[in-house]
Formats: C-alpha cells, structure tokens, sequence
C-alpha cells in the first residue's frame, strides 16, 4: 500500500531552486560558448550587438534572460519579477522539458502552489446595466 503525501510549495522550492538554476546555467553556458564573445564596453557591446545575424541575436536575447533569471535564483532580483518570488514562472518554463524527473517536480510545485493560493474569492454582486434613461 502507497501513501500520497502532498509536499508544501515551500519544501518543493528548496527542492528545485538548485536543478532549476543548475539547467538554466547548462543552457546559458551552451548559448554563451556559440555566441561571439560579448565585450563589456558599452560602445563595444553595441556593435557586437549589431554585428550578430539575427539567430544569434534571438540567443543573445535568450542569453541574457537565462543569465536574469540565474541570478534571480541565485538571490540577486531580476527586473520584471517580485523580489519575494523564489522561483518565478518564466524559470519553470525555462528548465522545463530538459530533464523528465525535473519536469514532474515542476509540476507538482505548480499544483502545490495553485492549491496553497486557491482560496474561495469573495463573491461581487452583480453588475446591473444602468438605463439612462430611467434615473436611480
């Protein structure tokens, strides 16, 4: 006999922060090692920009995302994500689909997370259609 037992998101966090960033960084790496090599100069990183045919700069774009999001993950606030979300939707969707066991923890914290934040909204009373042409 098998029991199920339902993990917090919290736990399943400490779980996958490491794989998730560690396949975010394979990625990265892989992306980084066949780009041309990136210049730090501001000037310089604008012509390396402008050099790059256009599939390389699609992996640039994505390159530089992994690259925020690693750090995100790493404890260093990404723009465009909450500070207090320690693994946000865009690095799920990121790692997703490149290990099959990561893929099913993936799964089952989104399910986690749905089910700890799926709390009964507060019902609105129905909007009624306004006649203008009979006052209130």
């Amino acid at each position: 006999m098998t029991t199920t037992v339902e993990a917090a998101p919290g736990d399943l966090v400490a779980v996958l922060r490491v794989p998730v960033w560690n396949t975010l960084s394979a990625r990265a790496g892989s992306l980084r090692r066949a780009l041309p090599p990136r210049p730090d100069a501001p000037a310089a990183r604008f012509a390396w920009l402008r050099a790059l045919t256009p599939d390389q700069a699609r992996d640039a774009a994505l390159l530089d995302h992994l690259d925020a999001l690693c750090d995100h993950l790493a404890g260093h606030p990404a723009l465009g994500y909450a500070p207090d979300d320690p693994l946000p939707e865009a690095a799920l969707e990121a790692a997703e689909g490149f290990n099959p066991q990561l893929t099913t923890l993936i799964t089952r914290y989104r399910t986690a997370r749905a089910a700890s934040t799926s709390e009964p909204q507060p019902r609105r009373p129905a909007l009624r259609a306004r006649n203008p042409a009979r006052p209130d």
